[in-house]
């Protein structure tokens, strides 16, 4: 019997089966079975995808273009809608340039694994660096698979620091002899719903002569003043800082991009093969995400009940705040430790017809098990008060966040 066989037994005993099919999107409403169900598992937070303004874009632009690009960008499929796209998304995110990927995890696998390779590809070519380079990556322990896989392809040296400690980063960076430092964090930690200290990393970037690589797939679209993320939300910008995020978010479409100077923008273009040896998203997704940004910025009532709805939850929770994991964003985990019991807490609510995914490992350690509730701007303070119903009633499944954070560098 192959190993494959093996794990296809040991999988069917433990009962392990895909999600079960939907017959709508969530909204943050959605229908299974013939019923209708309220989602706390969506990333549409901004409740945009099937908004009036992002539907017309996107059928204008299928009437245009038809339903997809079937080239690379680097031969004949690079259409004047991606170049506006990306020039759209770089002023928001404050940078000067930008690039698009057909997913967010294609934008962190292809550009992770590129940067520290990407003289090698000129060399053939004549480039002759004028002296010998090394490049370091130093990973916050709980990025992102899609940040940990790119990095582990670039073939450089690589340091993963304890969550959130700047002590153990300060150190790993001293210690490298590096000449290319690359600090990388997630904005907003996408199981644990905490923010990444980007101010106090820049000045690390700068104190130490690093680049500062962020994914804010989770902070585009809902952080900041205007929406435009965590750059936003702390106000700060910088020359060394590689912003990456997505557009199947808040967004409410599907993509991922980087933005950057223009210098690395360019390498990116000409090296990474995630970008020039795939069709790009389609040219549908392009209007439509042109439409998002705008609606991000013309209806701020979207991200006022966004977080009019994540502090009314968090307030609700105030008796159970032990339990939770973080409430800086509308990813607020509830820890539950056991998965068995996070499994049994999503069967209870499924029951009152409110779906919650539970998370376990791989996704977390296997003692960090957690249902993961994402706050969305088109709950009804009724869904949000039934939710915490039901939470209250079940505490007993429930488990303290304090000694879960005295064993956080387990988590893989």
């Amino acid at each position: 019997m192959s190993e494959f066989a093996e794990l296809g037994m040991w999988y069917g005993l433990r009962g392990a089966r895909v999600g079960q099919c939907v017959t709508t999107l969530p909204n943050p409403k959605f229908t299974m079975h013939d019923s209708e169900y309220v989602s706390f598992s969506t990333n549409n937070y901004l409740g945009i995808a099937s908004c009036p303004r992002m539907k017309a874009a996107a059928i204008a632009g299928v009437q245009a273009y038809g339903v997809g690009n079937c080239e690379s960008r680097l031969l004949s499929g690079n259409l004047q809608i991606y170049n506006d796209l990306e020039e759209k998304l770089a002023r928001s995110k404050g940078q000067t340039r930008a690039l698009l990927f057909a997913t967010g995890y294609l934008a962190n696998l292809g550009t992770l694994s590129t940067l520290p390779r990407a003289a090698s590809f000129a060399r053939p070519l004549g480039f002759s660096p004028s002296r010998d380079h090394s490049y370091a990556y130093f990973s916050d322990e709980f990025n992102h698979i899609s940040i940990r896989e790119g990095i582990k392809a670039s073939g450089a040296a690589r340091a993963t620091y304890r969550h959130l400690d700047l002590s153990h980063l300060s150190d790993l960076l001293q210690r490298s002899k590096a000449t290319t430092k690359i600090i990388v964090t997630d904005g907003v930690f996408s199981q644990d719903g905490d923010i990444a200290p980007i101010p106090e990393l820049l000045q690390l970037a700068e104190r130490h002569d690093a680049l500062l690589y962020i994914d804010d797939a989770h902070g585009t679209g809902i952080l900041g003043p205007h929406g435009h993320g965590v750059l936003d939300h702390f106000g700060v910008s910088s020359d060394r800082i590689i912003y990456m995020g997505t557009l199947s978010k808040a967004y409410g479409a599907i993509g991922g991009f980087v933005a950057t100077n223009a210098v690395i923008v360019e390498i990116l273009r000409l090296t990474c093969s995630a970008y020039g040896f795939t069709s790009t998203l389609p040219p549908d997704q392009a209007l439509a995400v042109k439409a998002a940004i705008d609606i991000v910025a013309d209806e701020p009532e979207r991200r006022e009940r966004l977080w009019t709805n994540q502090r009314h939850f968090v307030k609700r929770m105030s008796h159970l705040d032990d339990v939770l994991l973080a409430t800086e964003t509308p990813i607020v985990p509830v820890l539950v430790r056991d998965a068995e019991k996070a499994d049994q807490i999503t069967a209870l609510l499924h029951e009152e017809r409110i779906h919650v995914d539970a998370i376990k490992f791989p996704a977390v350690a296997v003692d960090g098990a957690r249902i993961r509730i994402q706050i969305n701007a088109d709950h009804s303070i009724e869904d949000i008060d039934r939710l915490v119903a039901i939470l209250s009633d079940n505490t007993d499944l429930l488990a303290s966040v304090s000694p879960m954070r005295l064993r956080r560098a387990s988590r893989r």
